[in-house]
């Protein structure tokens, strides 16, 4: 079994999301068991706005840096929704991804029809093999799709037609319900993964309901950029150089995380 795989089996994985390399060889220091990106975090690292607008090229390079830098941990790279709507060209750069050294993605389905997310689905599981873990995303709960109380459902069917396509997780975003998602468990065979999001149970009551991985989505990332602000907004008005030092790592401590070689 794939060392990503296994990860998923019992207890809950939790994932930090990098957002390039630099970001990626901190967590992996500071004990992540798997370094998964942020498309949202790439996009804005290279300056770009997120929703597949970041050229597939820049991903690319991106997962190759973060591979590098995570130091032998395995590496999912979210793909958005795979770059294209199609499934040919979708796999293609999938299998670019897989290359660089991407053992996961997550793919999403936008809130929009499942048979177009399981076509792609299906064409990366037959290009590239059995070892790729496909996190399939159900956007339902963030886009909103139907009324509350029948996301549940609508969820588990797409997680079915996404298993039949080759799928090996299921992630539903902005489900915080305990209740919903002690049914959503109950509903679907995939592993079940949840994104930090206000109202969310903590991890051990996450574990206990039967959920398999937690991600941070773009929260690390959005956070730094918010230190990031608040520190220039200040230098830029009284130039002081104390808060700059406020929490910061020193230059050697940086230094010291990033791999001299690839």
């Amino acid at each position: 079994m794939p060392p990503f795989y296994a990860l998923h089996r019992d207890g809950l994985l939790i994932l930090p999301n990098a957002w390039d390399g630099g970001s990626a060889a901190l967590m992996a220091s500071l004990g992540a068991k798997a370094i998964a990106t942020t498309s949202a975090g790439v996009a804005w690292a290279l300056g770009w706005p997120d929703r597949d607008a970041l050229p597939v090229e820049r991903l690319v390079q991106v997962t190759r840096d973060v591979v590098r830098a995570a130091r032998g941990l395995p590496v999912s790279i979210d793909f958005e929704g795979g770059y294209s709507d199609d499934p040919a060209e979708v796999a293609a750069q999938a299998k670019r991804l897989v290359e660089a050294g991407a053992q996961g993605i997550n793919i999403e389905d936008g809130g929009g029809p499942p048979e177009r997310l399981a076509g792609k689905i299906a064409a990366i599981r037959a290009a590239v093999g059995p070892d790729l873990f496909i996190n399939a995303r159900c956007d339902v709960w963030l886009r909103g799709v139907g009324e509350a109380g029948t996301r549940v459902a609508e969820a588990a069917r797409r997680g079915s037609i996404y298993a039949a396509a080759g799928a090996d997780g299921l992630f539903t975003p902005g489900l915080t319900d305990a209740a919903d998602i002690a049914a959503m468990v109950a509903a679907t065979p995939l592993p079940l993964n949840l994104l930090a999001f206000p109202g969310l149970p903590d991890a051990k009551a996450l574990e206990a309901l039967g959920v398999r991985r937690l991600s941070a989505g773009s929260g690390i990332c959005g956070a730094t950029w918010g230190r990031a602000a608040a520190l220039t907004e200040g230098f830029l008005a009284d130039g002081r150089s104390e808060p700059l030092g406020d929490g910061a790592l020193g230059w050697g401590e940086v230094n010291a995380l990033m791999p001299a070689q690839g």
